[in-house]
């Protein structure tokens, strides 16, 4: 597999050319093109041979109907080293995604929000997912008596996630009970995390029981019933922006696989899981995802992990072929990865 420094100073441009003149028309791309545009005032016979080489090199492919060339996912790679860390958002980019986080506290909500944006900002899918323990500590529970033995218990969590269940009991609790449990917990346990309150409950139900008696039978049957279970194992997914695969690919049968996959979002949290690790510090590009999902060859992950603190809550990316706006969806990754921390911690300081 060749190496990026094997290309010169005059080839890593003409490459380079090469792959954003693609990018932006779709075509092959010919010498004479690239001679009109050479900074250097190359000729197109010039251009020509650094294209042969490149050729060889693997980073260049000629389509049997055309005398231009057209970038190897070789070339995506190293086009994407060449602006990594390089590229920024100009401020009225940056502007404008603060503008569509404005009044946003919860997890979920800038999530689904996440998701709008990097669609527009690639032309590619917005992916995103929060994970099940998002901040997954209590804010406040109540429990509410609907029919004989039957509760409607509601956790609410410090980041906003509200899970509700039914609860049928093996005795039916009065309501004044309820409040009684619920102002317990919440006066004893609030901004502790889920499973570090079950797990004291359970140590509290025996030490506290003859002091608490009734008190904490009501609690102990709510407990042993799961109120206080968080399914962790919860995901909420967003995918946004699949219209605009419908626009670039021509190719219909595999059009209709895609869709196919995209729709499953089961799936599409795999592929992130696949490739975006939790411990990388940086936005991700993976280019050519045949080994998670074989429609998807000719296709690009721009990924990053969504952190609060110290604490991997989720994860975003961008999906799109590998004509894609390789600039604009990594900075735009990069970017509102830090403004979902940044977000999420200053709600957390407000509570």
């Amino acid at each position: 597999m060749p190496q990026p420094v094997q290309i010169g100073p005059r080839g890593r441009e003409i490459l380079t050319a090469i792959v954003e003149t693609f990018i932006e028309t779709g075509e092959p791309v010919g010498s004479r093109i690239l001679a009109r545009e050479s900074r250097e005032g190359l000729s197109a016979a010039t251009i020509r041979n650094v294209m042969a080489d490149l050729t060889d090199a693997g980073f260049l492919e000629q389509p049997h109907t055309s005398a231009g060339r057209i970038p190897t996912a070789e070339a995506y790679r190293y086009y994407v080293e060449q602006i990594s860390g390089k590229a920024h958002l100009s401020q009225e980019e940056e502007g404008k995604i603060q503008n569509f986080f404005h009044g946003v506290s919860d997890v979920q909500e800038f999530m689904e929000r996440t998701s709008h944006v990097l669609s527009l900002m690639s032309s590619g899918v917005g992916v995103a997912i929060a994970s099940g323990g998002i901040n997954n500590t209590l804010d406040h529970v109540y429990f509410s008596r609907l029919a004989e033995q039957k509760i409607l218990a509601v956790v609410v969590t410090k980041s906003g996630v509200v899970r509700d269940r039914v609860l049928r009991l093996e005795r039916d609790v009065p309501q004044g009970d309820l409040d009684l449990a619920a102002r317990y917990i919440n006066d004893n346990f609030r901004g502790w995390l889920m499973e570090k309150i079950r797990a004291e409950i359970g140590r509290r139900i025996e030490q506290e029981r003859s002091e608490y008696d009734r008190l904490m039978k009501s609690v102990e049957m709510l407990y042993r019933q799961g109120a206080l279970a968080s399914d962790e194992a919860a995901q909420s997914i967003y995918v946004e922006g699949t219209s605009n695969l419908v626009e670039n690919e021509q190719d219909r049968a595999r059009l209709r696989e895609l869709l196919k996959t995209l729709e499953e979002k089961q799936r599409v949290a795999e592929l992130l899981s696949a490739y975006v690790d939790a411990r990388q510090e940086a936005v991700r590009v993976v280019i050519g995802l045949e080994e998670a999902v074989p429609e998807m060859r000719n296709f690009v992950l721009i990924g990053a992990p969504a952190r609060s603190g110290n604490e991997v809550v989720g994860s975003l990316a961008v999906l799109g072929p590998t004509r894609i706006d390789y600039e604009h969806s990594i900075t735009a990754v990069s970017y509102i990865a830090r403004l979902f921390d940044r977000i999420l911690n200053e709600s957390d300081e407000s509570k």
